[in-house]
Order: C-alpha cells, then sequence, then structure tokens
C-alpha cells in the first residue's frame, strides 16, 4: 500500500526556499524536523549526510531523496523541499537537484524503508509528475500533485 500521502503532512512541505548547497539542505531538513517534532536537528543533518557519504541520493532529472535513520524515531517521516534555485547534488546526470524528498526511518527499520524509498522513486520515475511536481508554486499545489501522482502508483 502507498503510504506517501500518509506521511506527508502539508506542514512538510517547503517552496522557493533559498538554499546553496546540499549541507544547507540538509540542516534546513533539521530544522524543519526540529521545530514540528522536537527531533535534533543535529542528529537529522548527521544521519542525512552521512548516508549521502555512501553514495549521492540524487536520481537525475532534477530530483533527490535523502534519507537516513534516526535513533529513537518510532514511525518514518517525510519532508518535501522544492528550491528556487537547483543545487549541485552529484546526481548521475549530473544535472543540479531541485526537489528533494527528506526521509526519516526509524534506525532498525529496513523493510518499510525499502518500501518508502521504492514508493518515492516510482512516483518521481514518472517524467509528467516529476515535472508536474517541478513546476508546483506552493506547498499546497506541491502537496495536492504528490497525493494524486501517488493515487497512480501500484498499491
Amino acid at each position: 500500500m502507498n503510504r506517501l500521502p500518509n506521511l506527508l503532512p502539508l506542514t512538510h512541505i517547503r517552496v522557493g526556499l533559498d538554499i546553496t548547497s546540499k549541507k544547507r539542505a540538509f540542516e534546513e531538513a533539521g530544522l524543519l524536523f526540529e521545530e514540528l517534532h522536537g527531533l535534533s536537528r543535529a542528529n537529522v543533518a548527521d544521519s542525512l549526510l552521512a548516508r549521502e557519504r555512501l553514495g549521492s541520493t540524487g536520481l537525475g532529472h532534477g530530483v533527490a531523496i535523502p534519507h537516513g535513520r534516526i535513533k529513537g524515531l518510532k514511525t518514518p517521516m517525510l519532508a518535501v523541499f522544492l528550491l528556487q534555485t537547483p543545487i549541485g547534488f552529484d546526481s548521475p546526470d549530473e544535472l543540479p537537484v531541485k526537489l528533494m524528498f527528506f526521509l526519516l526511518v526509524p534506525e532498525a527499520s529496513t523493510q518499510r524503508h525499502l518500501e518508502i524509498l521504492s514508493n518515492i522513486a516510482s512516483l518521481l520515475s514518472q517524467s509528467e509528475i516529476r515535472e508536474e511536481l517541478l513546476l508546483s508554486q506552493d506547498p499546497q499545489q506541491l502537496h495536492s500533485k504528490i497525493v494524486q501522482g501517488s493515487l497512480s502508483l501500484p498499491s
């Protein structure tokens, strides 16, 4: 079953952020999760950076799925940033990234983590949906397009 809409409240979406680096994007994601859920911003950013050191989470076509495991987290959490200006991300196609899906999962999570990553990757692999997401003007529009696009994914 596709859980993306359940994992992504509107409050977890940021559109038009002026971020200039991958590291700064991870710090901003840490700040969002700290403000909304009381997670340590440093732990979130460090987890995302640690995963990124293993290999870029950039998928190509201007999108990335940074993800990390968080000790003490009970359920997966998702946030989405649509940047004002794309940033370098070491993606396979070498294109800068404008759309990022940040996934945080419990430290021991394995199968569920992979299922959620697969759902996000499936959504972003559909060029028509991906282009609509990249052209979103505000958080509500981006959220609606993610929800609509998720409905087209296999259960």
